[in-house]
């Protein structure tokens, strides 16, 4: 990875780009099942991004092997979608980037208000 793609993110674009291509060779309970899993993992990346493609890549191929076994997304992921992402990309109270900026916001009001009352 160059540091040109590094800055402009070009290479996530044609990682999640190939993401969404592998998905439309998917039936269409799957497909829905994709779009749930996306949507539901981009809370628990980083600033950059750069830790999710791994974990989507994983639960793509635990979706297309499902399908090559002819098993419904139903099946293999069951009711809780949002609840499967959280446990895939770390556990429940898995650490959002909300709580990253939160974390980072109250460190820095505290450390101003150490400096003015002390």
């Amino acid at each position: 990875m160059s540091f040109w793609e590094t800055i402009t993110g070009s290479d996530l674009t044609r990682e999640w780009t190939a993401f969404a291509a592998r998905a439309d060779a998917l039936p269409a309970d799957h497909q829905a099942a994709w779009a749930q899993i996306s949507s539901s993992l981009l809370p628990h990346g980083d600033f950059t991004g750069r830790n999710l493609p791994p974990i989507a890549d994983a639960a793509l191929g635990l979706l297309e092997q499902a399908a090559a076994d002819g098993q419904s997304s139903h099946e293999v992921l069951g009711d809780d979608i949002p609840g499967f992402c959280t446990a895939l990309a770390g556990g429940h109270g898995a650490r959002t980037y909300r709580d990253r900026w939160r974390e980072q916001l109250n460190n820095n009001v505290a450390r101003k208000l150490a400096r003015l009352g002390g």
